[in-house]
Order: structure tokens, then C-alpha cells, then sequence
């Protein structure tokens, strides 16, 4: 059987928070926002065919509906030229207040 989307790999590499855009645009009261609570620094999900329609368990809804497309790019085999690994790209949430940064890898499996 020929494998049309490979499996991705999701890793939170590092969830941030820009005091200097809180301070200048946000309201006062909003000023003690701490980096996002839903994600951990570290933290894997797996993206397989199968469930490419959807979010992971314990994924972020809308940091999903931020980085999908790069997934499926790399699901489908495309490439990243200017990474380090071709088959990876690092990513963020449109949360720009309070970003958080992702490494998509490309999961190759040899077939048997």
C-alpha cells in the first residue's frame, strides 16, 4: 500500500509573551498576561492521515487553524530549502501578543 500523507510530528518549541506591545496597545487592566497556559514548552502531538481533518487532543483550536496548511505541506512531501532539515519548518500562532512557536517534522517511516 502506497502512503499518500506522511505523519508530522508537532513540538511547542517556546510560547512567549511581548510585554513592549502589551504595554504600547493593550488595556491596562490586560497588562499581566503571561505566555499562553494551554501549551507547554516541549510538549509533541502527532498529526497522522487519518486524523489530518482535525486538531490533536489537547491542541490549540486556533493555533491549529494557524499552522495547518504548513503541516499538510509537509505531510503531502513538501520540502522547507531553507531549514536545516528540509523535512521540518518552524511555525507560529497568529497570537502575536502571545506567541508560540512549533516545529513541524515530517515523520518518514521506511516501507517493508
Amino acid at each position: 500500500m502506497v502512503k499518500i500523507m506522511f505523519d508530522c510530528k508537532i513540538t511547542v518549541v517556546k510560547r512567549t509573551v511581548n510585554h513592549d506591545l502589551i504595554k504600547k496597545y493593550v488595556k491596562e487592566k490586560y497588562h499581566a498576561i503571561k505566555s499562553c497556559e494551554r501549551l507547554k514548552d516541549g510538549q509533541e502531538f502527532m498529526v497522522t492521515e487519518e486524523t489530518s481533518y482535525k486538531s490533536p487532543e489537547g491542541f490549540c483550536e486556533w493555533a491549529w487553524a494557524d499552522i495547518r496548511h504548513d503541516i499538510l505541506a509537509l505531510a503531502y512531501g513538501g520540502t522547507i530549502p531553507h531549514m536545516a532539515s528540509e523535512n521540518s519548518n518552524i511555525v507560529g500562532c497568529t497570537d502575536w501578543i502571545r506567541p508560540v512557536y512549533f516545529k513541524i517534522e515530517r515523520v518518514e517511516q521506511n516501507e517493508e
